[in-house]
């Protein structure tokens, strides 16, 4: 579906890509052959939304709770990512795509950290998609780190304790950066969450597919926004048909 047939365009979109496992289950495969056709799943995602005119595309690649995966498939997913950002990492940069982690940096590896710094830099002047990539990252560990922050600002007396505000904790974030997103796409089914930017979800209108996300194309991903600019969004408000009587 072309740009022009497509109105009312989300400017944040997020994405729970799910389903990897259960793709490669399903044809007899191992685990990581479906972590492979997920990359490919998110290459077209990303251009696609790119060549939407979406201001913002955060996807959830890794979780704090995948550590506790099988050994042999953190080491798979981890080389994996550091493997598409080296490769990919100059065709993103040629058309116009910033990269932002958003996550907790302090328990990853110099050589993971290096990966995304490298990509930060590369890509930190470009005025295309911002692409939020969410690795190393749980909401709850997310507003725990900014509580902290908060707390070490009054301590210091920085800060009031009648001061903080949504405003502080919402310049605290991880993606102080970006607008919350307006909408959240669910891969494989599920009607969760799962610990994904629990803040920033507060307005966002949820969008679940059972397509599993390796199988999730251009269609997929039209047929989420067609669904969005149907809804009318409230913000607790009024709807506005009934203001009117």
């Amino acid at each position: 579906m072309s740009k022009a047939e497509l109105t009312n365009l989300p400017a944040h979109v997020a994405i729970i890509m799910d389903g990897n496992g259960r793709w490669a289950r399903r044809r007899a495969m191992p685990r990581f052959m479906g972590h492979r056709q997920g990359v490919a799943a998110l290459k077209k995602a990303v251009r696609y939304a790119s060549n939407q005119g979406i201001g913002t595309l955060t996807v959830y690649a890794f979780s704090t709770e995948n550590w506790q995966r099988p050994q042999e498939e953190v080491v798979f997913l981890l080389d994996l990512m550091h493997k598409t950002f080296v490769q990919e990492i100059e065709e993103l940069e040629r058309e116009g795509v910033r990269i932002i982690l958003i996550g907790d940096r302090t328990s990853l590896s110099e050589e993971i950290l290096q990966v995304w710094t490298q990509a930060e830099e590369r890509t930190a002047y470009n005025q295309g998609l911002t692409l939020n990539v969410a690795f190393n990252y749980g909401a709850r560990q997310e507003l725990v780190a900014v509580t902290r922050n908060l707390a070490k600002q009054v301590l210091e007396g920085a800060l009031a304790l009648e001061d903080i505000s949504e405003e502080n904790i919402q310049n605290a974030l991880y993606t102080w950066r970006s607008p919350d997103p307006d909408l959240i796409i669910r891969t494989g089914g599920e009607l969760r969450l799962s610990n994904f930017l629990l803040w920033q979800a507060a307005y966002s209108e949820i969008y679940v597919t059972d397509v599993l996300w390796p199988d999730f194309k251009e269609r997929d991903f039209a047929q989420a926004l067609e669904a969005y600019a149907k809804r009318e969004r409230r913000f607790g408000q009024v709807p506005m048909k009934e203001q009117k009587k």
